[in-house]
């Protein structure tokens, strides 16, 4: 039985023969016993009795074709479906762009047919109206979905903003400058005559394929921007911003991955990590539990509460060591408590610590201007200064370390020394920096 394609006239609307894989042209086979989804056959392949899985040669089948009249017999669905694709997209009354477009019909024919069949028939007005009012009670009884590109920013032209937004003008719901955004310059100098040979008629329909081709890309971009949420990028930094660190690489890593999957499928993949990295660490913090000898969650906020006890009398022995090398001067010693008490009060001050015996320590490290200064908190830059060390050096000493102390557990000093090919003492203070900020880790005693 004639039915209309469900797809457009544009082969690669529609999905692949299941027998060859090549491109669908009408007419073409439909099974209507297998589906969904469903299951389409090339005239090649139905004469051939082409079976795969549960479809069978002598299966039902429809004949999907639109070479048929709908509204005139002169006019075929085909030739309808084209109409209303070229009044969209030339606009109501440019019946001549419309004609050319079509090139089946002319300018007179297409006005005539679309105001008889398409304005003035009460029937067919009728129906649009009870399609608009069905959509209308369909969206009242259903709950409309948070989009996170329903009401983007609208920032001043060339600000910040705008520029992360890579141009896009909310008002007009598009984009300054398009992708690909000169494809239309190979269509420029083009003209269909009357008198082209066949070969140079053939170009041509090729280059204005290549053409769509290229639309077809720029709006896939566009719809991946949308369905992800990506124009206001500010609010989506924000979302991410909940997950932990960990989850926070994985979500910029697999970003790029999005295109491959829906926004629905991409944010299942994200929460299902950041549960399983919570759900590793707990099994982490059980196990220390079980190693510990503990048996009950009673005895486990002991345990925690006396570690907390025991790594802050560690942290107190660290910062004693510092003072051992100026405990025989007392002048010295009293410079660093007063050191030490500014820090505790937020004041960040580096002072050099001058011993009365005349012996003078090294000036801090000057570093303004160095590379990598900017990616330093305020202790790693005061850790900087007075163990004069360049920022881009201990960045790269901190991720040697972090890295190690990931694959081993923790991270023991000799190990740091044997990673870190510097001065033995400034190789303790990192050690012991990093320790007291929770970046690594020591063995348990």
């Amino acid at each position: 039985m004639d039915r209309l394609a469900p797809y457009g006239s544009d082969p690669f609307d529609k999905p692949p023969c299941r027998g060859c894989s090549s491109y669908l042209m009408e007419p073409y086979i439909k099974c209507a016993e297998c589906g969904p989804p469903a299951f389409l056959l090339c005239l090649q392949c139905f004469t051939r009795g082409f079976e795969y899985k549960k479809h069978q040669s002598n299966h039902s089948y429809e004949i999907m074709t639109s070479d048929f009249p709908v509204l005139d017999p002169s006019w075929t669905a085909r030739e309808e479906m084209a109409l209303l694709e070229a009044v969209m997209d030339c606009g109501f009354g440019n019946w001549q762009d419309v004609a050319n477009q079509m090139r089946t019909k002319t300018k007179d024919d297409c006005e005539k047919h679309y105001m008889k069949h398409f304005i003035n028939n009460p029937l067919f007005a009728s129906t649009l109206l009870s399609l608009k009012q069905a959509e209308e009670e369909k969206h009242v009884n259903t709950a409309v979905s948070f989009q996170p590109t329903d009401d983007p920013p609208r920032p001043t032209f060339d600000s910040l903003l705008s520029r992360d937004m890579a141009g896009y003008m909310p008002a007009r719901a598009d984009f300054i400058e398009e992708f690909d955004n000169y494809a239309e310059w190979d269509l420029r100098d083009i003209d269909f005559v009357e008198d082209d040979s066949d070969v140079l008629h053939a170009l041509k329909i090729s280059v204005v394929d290549i053409y769509h081709s290229r639309l077809k890309e720029r709006q896939r971009r566009k719809r991946i921007i949308r369905e992800h949420g990506l124009i206001n990028f500010r609010k989506f930094q924000i979302l991410e911003k909940r997950y932990p660190k960990d989850v926070q690489e994985l979500y910029d890593t697999m970003r790029r991955f999005a295109r491959v999957s829906g926004p629905l499928e991409h944010d299942k993949f994200i929460e299902s990590h950041a549960l399983e990295f919570e759900l590793r660490r707990e099994i982490r913090r059980l196990q220390e539990y079980r190693r510990a000898g503990i048996k009950s969650f009673c005895s486990a906020k002991v345990y925690d509460k006396l570690k907390k006890t025991r790594e802050e009398a560690r942290m107190k022995r660290t910062m004693l060591s510092e003072v051992l090398q100026y405990i025989h001067d007392g002048n010295a010693c009293q410079q660093w408590l007063k050191r030490q008490a500014a820090i505790d009060a937020g004041i960040h001050q580096i002072t050099p610590l001058v011993s009365s015996s005349g012996r003078r320590s090294a000036p801090p490290l000057d570093l303004t201007g160095l590379p990598g200064t900017e990616k330093l908190n305020d202790k790693e830059r005061e850790l900087c200064q007075v163990v004069r060390l360049v920022p881009g050096a201990y960045l790269e000493y901190k991720a040697a370390l972090m890295n190690e102390c990931r694959k081993q557990g923790s991270l023991r000093l000799a190990q740091a020394r044997s990673l870190i090919k510097i001065d033995v003492n400034k190789t303790r203070k990192i050690y012991d920096f990093l320790i007291r900020e929770g970046f690594i880790v020591k063995p348990l005693p």
